[in-house]
């Protein structure tokens, strides 16, 4: 018999509350709470399966009979990024933080940068990644230099127009950089960041690339592919896990098209998990300060979730997380430390059950092993008993 989970991350969606939060100057994020004071925001469907019913949710009133299973995720591990967060809801924690340059990189970096790929570097500090191409836009297209920054998070971006420097030729480039920071300065992403158009209005493609680094211990991912099921990476994740216990890939232009390719697995037949990235919540509306276009965004989710749940079959299980928060109301463009969303559903899953607070996102790995008949060895702890109706 097969079954499968669609696990699907609304990148940045945090719900605030994170207990270490002030460490991290976050105190008082909630992006959520942020996206529910526009007059844009509506998520009936996600409301009936619990999400507001999550201890700490109040930016709506909690649904009297909910239909799914819901539980308010706290990050254990040290970080409030990309990979640190898909690593721990995988199952890896992450002790000690991923390298970050509030003041550029040590020029050696660049440097050796420049003599593997041949060409001078722009900028090297911290920027904003629309603001990085209007002021150094211009002077790439004169000299071919390549506009490198970085951010708040473990990153070494790589901004270039597509005219200038082919996608395939910054893929190179990238690789090229992923080969020198490791070690002491082993960021968590390389990103290829082509962009397109004349000064002053320069814009970014989608043919964006994530060059990641490897996660340091099994995930469940891989422990997934190993037993033989597949594992169908949709969005970014791919890149996030770099290709590690992924069976089949697909990369996304942005959420609608990430939506749809798991809509359509959900019609196709597969015995395992289909893992899926959103990642226009951070990337177009979180990391702009983009209030409204977030609560757009969270209400074109939801509309669409009837037609995932309407694909699902009598074993299976959809699950819907996040990653970090990215609160758009506040001062800061850069992600927040908070809890994250766990909403479950599916025939078989317990109306109302409330999980209360996990202590980890590794949580999510643990069940999703377990789901399948796997030994749940990774960082969190299984909580299939507690969500399923007719629990073994």
């Amino acid at each position: 018999m097969t079954k499968r989970i669609f696990l699907i991350v609304l990148d940045s969606c945090g719900i605030g509350g994170a207990p270490d939060a002030a460490e991290y100057g976050d105190t008082g994020s909630d992006t959520l709470a942020a996206a529910a004071r526009s007059p844009y925001f509506n998520m009936p469907n996600m409301g009936k399966l619990g999400l507001f019913n999550i201890n700490g949710v109040s930016c709506r009133p909690e649904e009297k009979a909910p239909e799914g299973a819901f539980a308010r995720m706290a990050e254990h591990s040290k970080g409030k990024d990309t990979t640190i967060g898909h690593w721990e809801i995988a199952g890896i924690d992450s002790p000690a933080p991923l390298p970050t340059y509030p003041n550029g990189f040590p020029q050696e970096i660049p440097d050796e940068f420049s003599r593997r790929t041949g060409r001078k570097v722009l900028c090297n500090k911290p920027y904003s990644g629309t603001d990085v191409i209007r002021d150094y836009g211009q002077e790439h297209v004169e000299t071919g230099a390549l506009i490198v920054y970085t951010s708040a998070d473990s990153v070494f971006q790589i901004a270039a127009h597509e005219q200038i420097v082919p996608p395939e030729e910054l893929y190179r480039c990238c690789r090229e950089a992923r080969g020198i920071l490791r070690g002491e300065h082993a960021v968590g992403r390389v990103i290829a960041r082509p962009f397109t158009g004349e000064s002053p209005n320069f814009v970014r493609t989608s043919n964006r690339h994530d060059f990641s680094l490897e996660p340091p211990a099994d995930t469940m991912l891989d422990r997934l592919s190993a037993a033989k099921k597949d594992v169908i990476a949709v969005g970014k994740i791919n890149d996030i896990f770099a290709g590690r216990g992924i069976t089949e890939f697909m990369r996304t232009s942005g959420n609608q098209q990430g939506i749809e390719e798991t809509i359509r697995l959900t019609h196709r037949d597969f015995d395992g998990l289909c893992f899926t990235n959103l990642v226009d919540f951070d990337m177009l509306y979180g990391h702009r300060n983009d209030v409204d276009g977030y609560a757009k965004a969270l209400t074109e989710f939801d509309q669409k979730l009837p037609e995932i749940l309407a694909g699902l079959k009598e074993d299976d299980l959809v699950m819907i997380t996040a990653d970090h928060g990215c609160d758009p109301s506040t001062p800061s463009t850069d992600h927040s430390r908070e809890c994250t969303p766990w909403v479950i559903a599916g025939p078989g899953v317990k109306p109302g059950a409330n999980l209360g607070t996990s202590p980890t996102f590794g949580d999510i790995a643990a069940t999703v092993l377990d789901f399948f008949g796997l030994e749940p060895s990774v960082y969190g702890t299984s909580r299939l008993q507690d969500l399923l109706r007719n629990a073994r």
